[in-house]
């Protein structure tokens, strides 16, 4: 099946709209990092908005100081959770297991 072509306006419609969903999530990432955010309203953030919905949680995680991929994959795999789970994806039972292991973070 052949996907029809898209206007020039439809194009940067769709460029405009996948530019705004990348500066959100990296804000939410920086803010997290730096501890402004809490993994709570980072949650929060996922159920109001697609784009936070769509990080990926190995990404979230590497925003922390100190927590590169292997920590992270490494903390995704004790817990469960899948290296591709995005946050939107979460469980309620996964998002308790990682709220409570970044807890024990600090």
């Amino acid at each position: 099946m052949a996907l029809r072509e898209l206007t020039q306006e439809e194009r940067d419609t769709a460029r405009q709209k996948a530019l705004a969903a990348r500066v959100e999530r990296a804000e939410v990432k920086r803010e997290f990092g730096a501890g402004r955010l809490s993994f709570t309203g980072v949650l929060s953030r996922a159920d109001d908005s697609e784009a936070v919905a769509r990080l990926k949680t190995l990404e979230l995680l590497e925003a922390l100081p100190g927590i590169g991929r292997v920590t992270a994959t490494k903390i995704l795999e004790d817990l469960g959770i899948s290296i591709n789970r995005r946050l939107g994806g979460l469980g309620v039972k996964q998002r308790r297991a990682l709220g409570d292991h970044l807890a024990r973070l600090g």
